[in-house]
């Protein structure tokens, strides 16, 4: 058995085989995973299964496949958890592996993600968005505005982007996604990502950076704009969601970490489906 540090050396080891798990969990992606190998500790783990071992947020030491259990032998399974303490993390559809007069489910709030349908996204319609939508169409009454693909000549632009945006937030670098977004930024065509990037008055003011997480789903990872341009994050998730392949049919937002902040953020869009992320350990 090795064990290593997760690293870029290890995309081509994971990226397909993290992808064709077909789920739409955001921890199953090898940028995620990368991108914030530090918050979570992220080791790959080479046996007889290839595996990767973590901390959730809240400090539990868990194992994560890199392929269906459901696929693999269930004394196997149940060696894994038993060494490592939980599997995590587990979407429900794979629960059928995990016997409830054998195994613990649990969750924790804080984990699940926030899928929101793109066509809602688009158009803002119904009630419950209208203040978003008004937020929005003052965006586009009062500001000269411009979106384009975020490509290699446009990073620079998105740099400017994240360095105002950490600026204006409390509590310094550690407080925020600073590190893990400049990473994405510098590391953007190696670790396959995909965005788009706004401008105001012709001077960069918002951009997005995300991936395709599964054939339906498209993961935003970074969303980050200049503070005080009312309605800037409103049109950039609209008018990104609007130039989406039609393949996709949503975006997931990803989790909220406990913070109440970003959870109110994403609680306001109205999210769809909220994907929990279940713990799985031995009775």
């Amino acid at each position: 058995m090795t064990t290593e540090e997760l690293s870029l050396r290890h995309k081509d080891l994971l990226h397909a085989r993290l992808r064709g798990i077909n789920t739409w969990i955001s921890e199953y992606s090898f940028p995620n995973l990368y991108l914030f190998r530090k918050n979570h500790e992220y080791r790959v783990i080479k046996n007889d299964e290839l595996l990767i071992s973590g901390i959730t947020y809240d400090g539990l030491k868990f194992i994560m496949p890199t392929r269906d259990p459901r696929g693999i032998d269930p004394q196997r399974v149940r060696d894994i958890i038993g060494e490592y303490g939980a599997m995590y993390p587990v979407p429900e559809e794979w629960l059928s592996a995990f016997p409830g007069d054998a195994y613990l489910h649990g969750y924790n709030d804080d984990d699940t993600d926030y899928v929101h349908e793109l066509d809602k996204l688009v158009t803002y319609s119904g009630k419950k968005l209208h203040d978003k939508k008004n937020l929005m169409n003052q965006f586009l009454k009062l500001y000269r505005h411009s979106a384009l693909p975020l490509t290699d000549d446009r990073l620079g632009d998105a740099m400017e982007i994240l360095e105002a945006w950490q600026r204006d937030i409390p509590g310094g670098l550690e407080a925020t996604d600073y590190y893990p977004c400049r990473e994405a930024i510098e590391n953007y065509n190696e670790l396959v990502l995909c965005g788009g990037i706004y401008y105001v008055d012709d001077r960069p003011a918002g951009f997005i950076i995300g991936e395709e997480l599964h054939e339906k789903v498209f993961a935003l990872h970074f969303a980050k704009g200049i503070r005080g341009i009312k309605g800037l994050y409103q049109f950039m998730y609209s008018n990104f969601a609007s130039i989406m392949p039609s393949k996709y049919c949503c975006f997931n937002f990803e989790q909220d970490m406990g913070k109440e902040s970003l959870r109110q953020a994403k609680v306001t869009y109205e999210p769809e489906h909220m994907i929990k992320k279940y713990r799985i350990s031995i009775k």
